[in-house]
């Protein structure tokens, strides 16, 4: 029986006993039995010698992006190489503007000699509680549970082969999903942005539970490349996915044509979006999309339906009496709904609860420590939530399917954990603590978006045995709020 031809080493070397000469063409090593103690074999040891005299560098524009035996390149083949560099700086689309989520640059306000909280004195930390204790009188920290569900997921949910990470990941995309819809923003004709899309699968459950609702877009924006992507599979004639490799800071949704054509409402979505991510995508939203939409929501009635119906439309719409169905005021911002996460990678400078802060006296060093001591809630409380739920460490470890998010807890190690924690504070204190700086935090960003004309609410969405960052943020336009959703 005929051997079957030699492969390539999974580590990227040449199998054992084969000529080590790399065939550029081929992409592969050389296949030849080499002579015992030769590297090469006769074909390529003069090649081989050639080779070594020539100079391997790092590539410029990215050291890190090379594997292996890939890890340089030829001096006297850089030229080519920049030309066809994945790291290469591309031509930017129109709907990138440098900043324009970043918010105002305030540098008076940041400190230079901003040291960690495990140097700190235990004077200088027992004033920086006092002042977060003060500022958080009269917040309720129990917030409302609104644990939901969607019949879309039910099959998903009930899926033997599950795993625990599967499992946990499905439960929230499905309370999510629930309080989507009964914030009633599950309907035709708008646009779904999921911001820190990954693979895009909070979309997936809300394509498929708007099952044939017309003219539904989803544009899913995600800053690096995601492998395993699950919006590249909907073939429905009535959805449309489009991703967005880009920045949340520099996204101009204006400009992207689906928006700026159709004029569709749009509903910002997020499934556990990252600290300072969140601040980028509130500003983005309410901020730079709609102000760019005032115009056209003071055009007169008249006019605005002329402009986004036809003439049969209208004509139809008369006859039939329904000019009631005709919304009175159009709205570029249908709603919002975010699973928040990771307090601790907040930033003072894009946080959008600048003016709150202030008004309590406080500012950015304030807001530094305690963005870093909100990782507090979390640390002390991943071992037992993680045995409750029956995750092993090998588990939690390895990654999964949805391994670019992060809701276990795992980001909340830092050099402010417990075993850098001054002793005067126990395990409980410091839960509390942290809690509370995830609050105050929050509640910068509540009333942010009562200012720019909504109603909010935060609610605990999910069991913490889930997901130990289980609070979801909602938000509404004022004009069409109900009890439920203010906050």
């Amino acid at each position: 029986m005929a051997a079957s031809a030699p492969t390539r080493h999974g580590t990227g070397f040449p199998i054992e006993g084969r000529c080590g000469y790399y065939v550029e063409k081929k992409k592969r090593f050389c296949r030849m039995v080499v002579a015992a103690g030769k590297r090469f074999c006769g074909e390529h040891a003069g090649a081989a010698e050639e080779e070594n005299a020539r100079k391997r560098i790092l590539c410029p524009l990215d050291p890190k992006h090379f594997f292996f035996i890939f890890s340089t390149v030829y001096e006297d083949q850089l030229a080519k190489h920049l030309k066809k560099c994945n790291s290469r700086e591309k031509p930017k689309p129109d709907f990138f503007i440098q900043d324009i989520n970043a918010g105002l640059k305030d540098e008076t306000e940041i400190s230079e000699q901003l040291v960690p909280i495990s140097s700190l004195s235990e004077e200088q930390l027992e004033n920086l509680i006092k002042k977060l204790r003060k500022a958080s009188e009269g917040l309720n920290s129990t917030l409302k549970d609104q644990i939901m569900s969607h019949p879309a997921l039910h099959d998903a949910l009930h899926d033997p082969k599950n795993g625990d990470s599967a499992t946990k990941h499905l439960k929230q995309q499905a309370s999510i999903l629930g309080n989507i819809e009964k914030l009633k923003l599950l309907g035709p004709r708008r646009c779904f942005v999921e911001f820190g899309a990954g693979k895009g699968k909070l979309s997936h459950w809300v394509d498929i539970a708007l099952k044939d609702a017309e003219e539904v877009h989803f544009i899913l924006v995600e800053k690096v490349t995601t492998r395993f992507k699950v919006d590249g599979k909907h073939r429905k004639k009535n959805s449309v996915f489009e991703r967005l490799q880009i920045d949340i800071q520099h996204l101009c949704l204006n400009k992207i044509p689906l928006l700026s054509k159709e004029k569709l409402p749009v509903v910002g979505i997020g499934k556990h979006l990252c600290g300072v991510a969140t601040d980028l995508a509130l500003r983005c939203l309410v901020e730079t999309y709609a102000a760019s939409c005032e115009e056209r929501n003071e055009e007169p009635l008249a006019k605005r339906i002329k402009n986004d119906k036809t003439e049969k439309e209208i004509n139809t719409l008369a006859k039939e009496g329904n000019e009631k169905n005709v919304p009175e005021k159009w709205t570029p911002v249908a709603g919002i709904v975010i699973a928040l996460c990771c307090h601790h990678r907040c930033d003072w400078r894009h946080y959008v609860g600048k003016e709150y802060f202030r008004a309590l006296g406080l500012g950015a060093v304030e807001f530094h420590y305690f963005q870093r001591m909100s990782s507090w809630a979390t640390c002390g409380m991943r071992k037992t939530a993680l045995e409750a739920s029956n995750i092993s460490t090998k588990t939690k470890d390895k990654p999964n399917d949805d391994s670019e998010e992060h809701d276990d807890g795992r980001h909340g190690t830092t050099d402010d954990g417990a075993e850098s924690l001054p002793g005067f504070l126990t395990i409980e204190e410091k839960k509390k603590i942290g809690h509370l700086c995830k609050l105050l935090i929050d509640q910068g960003r509540i009333k942010y978006l009562q200012q720019k004309g909504f109603s909010p609410a935060l609610q605990y969405y999910t069991d913490p045995l889930v997901s130990l960052e289980n609070v979801l943020l909602t938000a509404l336009p004022s004009r069409s709020s109900t009890p439920e959703t203010t906050a």
